[in-house]
């Protein structure tokens, strides 16, 4: 296979969406490092700072008698502050070229970064036309380098999620996501009881002030001594200076 070959054969699987004018340019690179130049090709977000929308169809399939497994690799070749590298699984009805950020999609998996707080795996999927996230934190890896993220969905109501082929999350689908109204929940009819008090502590009401309490911060200092030289027409009326009343309370 000539390399031209290969650089074209993507653009034919691959459906750019034209719901934006401004989505991100794709382009098929192995990027800065790599094993193989022509094996590690994959696709490669092209500019910094764009919204992508990229497609690729497939025939209709079912997970009825079978585990579901989505798997891929992402590679931040930068040191990435905030983008996201997970996919969308579509309904069959999407209009490619008209995909964006609000279609309906039946799964969401994959690596979301955006500055320091977020550096989640998002595992999302579409229920009654509601998406639930999960309900666990699950880490991304914000490195360089190849990293493997898989979902699997098993018949009996399970799932697991693993990173570079290592297990970093499973349990059942009915507990880490809200899918079902609770088992339980507050009374509607219940009122708070006329008699009932929020307050954790009170004043004792048996506490008394003690008769000595009433002691000023400050008094006049007792050691003081009116100077001999001073003359209160002149010099006004003497006052001593106050000190700190050792009695104070």
């Amino acid at each position: 296979m000539s390399h031209m070959h290969i650089s074209d054969t993507w653009r034919s699987r691959w459906v750019e969406s034209k719901h934006k004018s401004d989505y991100g340019k794709f382009v098929l690179s192995a990027g800065k490092f790599y094993g193989d130049a022509k094996k590690d090709k994959g696709l490669q977000t092209s500019q910094d700072a764009h919204f992508y929308a990229l497609s690729s169809r497939f025939a209709d399939f079912s997970n009825k008698d079978q585990p579901l497994v989505i798997q891929f690799t992402v590679k931040h070749e930068q040191s990435i502050d905030c983008g996201g590298g997970y996919i969308k699984l579509f309904p069959s009805d999407l209009k490619q070229e008209d995909m964006h950020g609000d279609s309906t999609y039946n799964i969401m998996f994959g690596p979301d970064i955006c500055g320091p707080g977020t550096k989640k795996v998002h595992v999302i999927f579409n229920y009654k036309g509601k998406n639930h996230l999960i309900n666990k934190d699950i880490r991304a890896k914000d490195d360089e380098y190849t990293h493997l993220y898989t979902l699997i969905v098993n018949l009996d109501n399970t799932y697991e999620v693993k990173l570079d082929n290592k297990k970093v999350e499973s349990g059942s689908l009915e507990e880490d996501w809200d899918f079902l109204p609770p088992k339980k929940i507050k009374d509607p009819e219940a009122k708070k009881p006329e008699d009932w008090d929020e307050r954790e502590k009170i004043d004792d009401p048996d506490d008394k002030k003690p008769e000595d309490w009433d002691k000023p911060e400050n008094i006049p200092d007792p050691d003081a001594k009116k100077p001999d030289d001073w003359d209160d027409e002149m010099d006004g009326e003497w006052e001593p200076p106050m000190v700190t009343n050792p009695e104070y309370k």
